[in-house]
């Protein structure tokens, strides 16, 4: 069995009257993050932390936000995509692990409809499906509230 682990990072921008889109659903909020999609940071993460894994390059490899197919994009059809090409190459998820870095609004209500929703997107259970949130402390561009950043790693394997 061949076991690969991957991690992925992103950030975006926050702006007044953007939807807020996070994990595949949207979060109440009055602003959102600012991108080429529709800047969906965990969707973002897990795909280059699958790709990365994959030694498949990165989301902006394969989906170049000087792509206008990609303009307002729902991210989770890029994650359904990189799952396509994993698949394809012959791994399988085992687990991922997600941390999300913002300090508001509160993500904890939010995070069990996340989970089913990516578990879906997926094929995979909600059980290897972790997603975390935290704050910055109120320090740099996250704790001002300007933007919002998140990790991921993603164990695959293939038999």
């Amino acid at each position: 069995m061949k076991i690969r682990v991957g991690q992925g990072y992103d950030v975006h921008r926050l702006e007044e009257g953007r939807a807020f889109w996070l994990g595949g659903i949207q979060i109440p909020s009055t602003f959102g993050p600012v991108g080429h999609s529709d800047a969906d940071v965990v969707c973002h993460v897990l795909c280059d932390a699958l790709l990365g894994a994959a030694n498949m390059r990165n989301i902006g490899y394969h989906f170049s936000d000087k792509d206008p197919r990609w303009k307002g994009v729902d991210s989770k059809l890029l994650l359904a995509e990189v799952l396509r090409m994993v698949r394809e190459a012959g791994y399988e998820i085992s687990n991922v692990d997600v941390t999300v870095v913002l300090q508001e609004p509160k993500l904890n209500p939010h995070i069990p409809a996340m989970k089913t929703c990516l578990a879906g997107v997926m094929a995979i259970p909600e059980d290897d499906i972790s997603i975390k949130a935290t704050t910055s402390e109120h320090i740099g561009f996250v704790g001002r509230g300007e933007g919002i950043a998140a990790h991921c790693v993603a164990l695959i394997f293939k038999d």
